[in-house]
């Protein structure tokens, strides 16, 4: 684990007090013990190191004390006195190379476990919102996920990726909404700065190789990848994306992926052409 995910509401004259599954995966998962140091991200995106400071096996409860005027950049210096329970990078090491940039997912809702591996994978990747988008190819029943337990559990998922990666950005789920829906919101998301919007789809009519495309840009501040599920998007969603959402189609060579793959291997690819741009 790089980082704790913790609301800044939960800070108490300096001390945290963890109880529930927060106590349970502490405890048992990584076995913490007194003394111990963990980084905690604020839901400000601020990174704090803490300390272990008790243990209470049978309220179940931890409390960790932070750490006063130590970030979570310092934690180096702060683990002179304290075990770090991150082996390898911490989190305070993890520069988030896009701070400038939004990265926005808009996702064709596929069926519920690849949603959940997708969202996983998003959230690691310092997606900012993800946009579950109703396509034609979507199961009749698919917004059923997002809802009671079901939108916990990927709250759950989301908060337990970016504890693994150390992601300091806040992913969100927007509620499910239709193709013409979520174009509307993108385009007032985006307002007037430059950004980059592109779909991923099978066919290579009418494409636009990537790198062509960042370059005709100055300077992008966000960017959205569309996705499609099983089945991919359809002719006429691309019409649609194409003449409402400004979007343009890139096609990979190669296999066709399954959709969970077709969002990593996406995001991973805009990213990486940003990157070298940059």
């Amino acid at each position: 684990m790089r980082q704790f995910i913790v609301e800044k509401e939960n800070i108490k004259n300096g001390l945290i007090e963890l109880i529930g599954k927060d106590f349970r995966y502490l405890r048992q998962v990584l076995r913490v013990k007194k003394g111990d140091m963990l980084n905690v991200r604020l839901d400000d995106g601020e990174l704090r190191a803490t300390t272990v400071a008790f243990i209470d096996d049978k309220a179940k409860k931890i409390t960790l004390q932070v750490c006063d005027g130590v970030t979570g950049d310092d934690s180096e210096g702060a683990s002179q006195t304290a075990s770090s329970i991150t082996r390898g990078t911490q989190a305070g090491d993890i520069k988030n190379a896009f701070s400038d940039r939004e990265f926005v997912l808009f996702q064709f809702i596929p069926k519920a476990q690849r949603f959940e591996l997708i969202v996983r994978q998003a959230t690691e990747c310092g997606i900012s919102v993800i946009v579950p988008v109703i396509g034609e190819f979507s199961e009749k029943n698919c917004t059923a996920m997002f809802s009671g337990a079901k939108r916990e559990r990927f709250e759950r998922i989301i908060k337990e990726a970016r504890q693994q990666s150390g992601s300091p950005v806040a992913t969100k789920i927007l509620e499910p909404m239709t193709l013409g829906a979520a174009v509307e919101w993108w385009n007032d998301f985006s307002g007037t700065s430059d950004k980059l919007a592109v779909a991923l789809w099978e066919r290579t009519e009418g494409e636009v190789p990537l790198f062509k495309l960042l370059s005709s840009k100055e300077k992008i501040t966000k960017v959205t990848i569309a996705v499609g599920n099983e089945g991919g998007i359809s002719p006429s969603e691309i019409k649609l994306l194409k003449e409402k959402g400004f979007f343009s189609t890139i096609h990979f060579e190669g296999n066709i992926l399954r959709c969970e793959t077709a969002a990593l291997y996406g995001i991973a690819a805009v990213q990486s052409a940003l990157f070298q741009l940059n």
